[in-house]
């Protein structure tokens, strides 16, 4: 199917009726009206979504996409590259953090890698889908070409259409990637460069003034050529791992399965989808705040309340498990809660 095709197929979930009986329900649940506060707000969105108000979470995945970033060469990032590959490894092996908790909360869970600087030997848990061995840098090139591009999305969408899940989240891995999610926000939100660098995995000092004034040149150079659309931002300025994850939203909303989007990197890849195609917002659930700084900014000016705010800036995937399983209990309460109707409870107050 044609990304054309793609987006045609994504709809607005908003159905007075259907959010009526949704609404029913939840009120009718033995509990104060209203008394489950945002996990209220998550069953309603969730249903909607699905377009179905019997819908449940039986399965859910966490896709963490992986690659390098050739950003890296400007001295941007206070780890070597090859952090990637070794990250990855232990993602395989059940030692990130994000392995920890998906093992733990029963969350299928697989790596991606759609760049990094290395060969892996085949393993259950990542998915091979290599476009190269790492972006260019972006400072007075493009990151990737056209055709790059629409591969990286492409085969996020590929990716989404084919899992099976009730439920899925996104997180990343890529030493360096929190440069392109920068100049991302930067381009596509038209705002300085300066408000959308942050510390990332922890430049501080001259490391980060360096990383500031790469971006801040880097953005320039991309502002005076590009062509004002979302696919020529990620071309210019993105990275494998974000156009794929940008890819696998837009999936998802096709199928109208809802995305836990995780934080400050990932994010930048709801934005590139959300300016494709602006529908898409109404299948994402934001997992958390970053403690990168930008993030709270661009979560304000969309309008978006996360789930979270724990203070996390580790990527991954982390916020996206901790929501996930937010969400799942919200849907146990909604089907498993006993109703006043059912359980001769009576609701009148003195």
């Amino acid at each position: 199917m044609d990304l054309k095709s793609i987006l045609n197929k994504i709809k607005p979930t908003a159905d007075a009726a259907l959010a009526n009986e949704i609404q029913s329900r939840l009120d009718d649940l033995t509990k104060p009206q209203g008394s489950l506060g945002r996990l209220e707000e998550f069953v309603m969105q969730y249903c909607l979504c699905r377009a179905d108000a019997t819908a449940n979470i039986s399965k859910m995945s966490l896709f963490t996409f992986a690659a390098d970033h050739g950003i890296t060469s400007e001295g941007v990032a206070p780890f070597p590259r090859d952090v990637t590959y070794q990250m990855v490894l232990n993602m395989c092996t059940g030692g990130a953090a994000v392995s920890v908790m998906c093992k733990n909360a029963g969350i299928h869970y697989q790596v991606v890698d759609m760049g990094v600087d290395a060969d892996f030997d085949a393993h259950p848990l990542l998915i091979q889908s290599k476009i190269a061995r790492g972006t260019n840098s972006f400072r007075n090139n493009n990151a990737m070409t056209s055709g790059q591009c629409s591969e990286a999305i492409n085969k996020g969408i590929e990716l989404a259409m084919k899992s099976n899940h009730d439920l899925a989240g996104i997180g990343e891995m890529g030493i360096g990637n929190s440069s392109p999610a920068s100049a991302l926000y930067a381009l596509l939100l038209d705002i300085d460069p300066e408000l959308t660098v942050g510390a990332g995995t922890g430049a501080t000092g001259e490391l980060l003034e360096n990383k500031k004034k790469v971006i801040r040149e880097s953005v320039q150079f991309h502002r005076a050529t590009w062509d004002k659309t979302p696919f020529d931002a990620i071309q210019r300025v993105g990275g494998f791992e974000i156009a794929a994850m940008t890819g696998f939203c837009l999936g998802s909303a096709m199928k109208r399965v809802p995305v836990v989007v995780d934080g400050f990197i990932a994010s930048s890849a709801a934005l590139v989808a959300l300016k494709i195609a602006p529908d898409v917002k109404d299948y994402l659930f934001f997992a958390h705040s970053s403690a990168e700084s930008f993030h709270k900014g661009f979560l304000s000016m969309f309008g978006i309340h996360p789930i979270l705010c724990l203070d996390m800036r580790l990527g991954e995937g982390t916020g996206s498990v901790l929501a996930m399983q937010i969400i799942s209990q919200a849907m146990n309460c909604y089907h498993q809660m006993a109703t006043f109707s059912s359980a001769g409870v009576s609701r009148d107050q003195k």
